[in-house]
C-alpha cells in the first residue's frame, strides 16, 4: 500500500482488492452512472450483457485507491474525473468499446419524460394534427407557448415548439403534454460516460454516435480529401485516374484555344 494511503479495515481492504483483480484482468474499463436508473431494470441489463460485460458496483473511495494502487502497472487516472458527479458503476470487458456501446443502446427501453428530468435531446412539438378535440387542451398548449387552431373537428399545432432544449430539465406541464401525445423521449438504460481502452478514453459523445452517422463522415471525409488531392494535383492511387482526365481536358482545350 502507498504510505500516503488512508487505511482501510479487513473486510474494505477485501473489496479493494477483488477490484484491482478486475482492473488488470480487463483490457476495457468503463464508467457508467446509475442515476436515475432503477434496480430492476440494472438487474435486467446486467443479466442481458453478461456475456459481453460485467458491472460491478464500488464505492468511490475504493476505487480511488485501486486506481492508484495500481498505478504503476496500469494507469487508469484519467477515469478519476468521471466518478464525482455520479452514482457510478464500473464496468469490465475485453471486447471493443464501440460494439459494446451498441449493444448497451440496443438494451434500453422508452418511458415517459417525468417533472424535473433533463431532455436527452431538443423535445420538438411538431406542427400538424392531432386527436384532441377543442377543448382545456387548447389552453394547455397556450400556456406553454404552443400555436394552436382547431380544423376539422380538431385541434392541430401551427407551429413547431421546443418544450425543452438539450440538458434542460423538463416541467411538469411539459411532461402532461407529452404524455398526453404518447412521446416518450426518455430511455431507461445504462447511461456510459466514459471507456478506457489501452490507453484511449472514449467518451459518451463519440461512443453514441451510430454507425451509420459514422460511415456518412468517413465518406464525407475521403470525398473532400480525395477533391483536395485532384486540386492540387497531388497523385495517389485513389486520384491517379482522375488526374489524367483532368490533364487530357486542359490539353483538349489548349488545342481548341491554339485552332482558334
Amino acid at each position: 500500500m502507498p504510505k500516503n494511503q488512508p487505511r482501510i479495515n479487513e473486510a474494505k481492504r477485501s473489496e479493494v482488492e477483488k477490484l484491482k483483480e478486475l482492473l488488470r484482468k480487463y483490457s476495457v474499463i468503463g464508467i457508467a452512472d446509475l442515476t436515475s436508473l432503477p434496480s430492476r431494470q440494472l438487474q435486467a441489463i446486467r443479466a442481458k450483457l453478461k456475456k459481453e460485460l460485467t458491472i460491478r458496483n464500488f464505492k468511490k473511495r475504493f476505487v480511488k485507491i485501486a486506481i492508484s494502487e495500481i498505478k504503476a502497472e496500469k494507469d487508469l487516472s484519467s477515469l478519476e474525473p468521471f466518478l464525482k458527479d455520479s452514482n457510478p458503476a464500473i464496468l469490465f470487458s475485453n471486447n471493443d468499446p464501440f460494439k459494446l456501446s451498441k449493444e448497451i443502446r440496443k438494451s434500453k427501453s422508452k418511458s415517459k419524460a417525468k417533472p424535473g428530468q433533463k431532455a436527452p435531446r431538443d423535445l420538438i412539438i411538431e406542427a400538424g394534427p392531432t386527436n384532441f378535440t377543442p377543448g382545456p387542451i387548447i389552453g394547455e398548449l397556450g400556456q406553454l407557448g404552443i400555436v394552436a387552431a382547431v380544423e376539422q373537428g380538431k385541434i392541430a399545432i401551427k407551429k413547431d415548439k421546443v418544450l425543452a432544449h438539450e440538458g434542460e430539465e423538463i416541467s411538469g406541464k411539459a411532461a402532461e403534454l407529452l404524455s398526453k401525445l404518447g412521446v416518450e423521449p426518455m430511455e431507461i438504460g445504462l447511461n456510459v460516460l466514459v471507456f478506457y481502452d489501452k490507453g484511449t478514453l472514449y467518451k459518451k459523445d463519440i461512443l453514441d454516435v451510430d454507425e451509420a452517422e459514422y460511415i456518412r463522415r468517413l465518406v464525407l471525409a475521403y470525398r473532400e480529401a480525395l477533391t483536395l488531392s485532384v486540386s492540387i494535383e497531388y497523385p495517389t492511387k485513389d486520384n491517379v485516374s482522375k488526374l489524367i482526365a483532368k490533364a487530357d481536358n486542359e490539353v483538349k482545350a489548349i488545342k481548341n484555344k491554339i485552332k482558334l
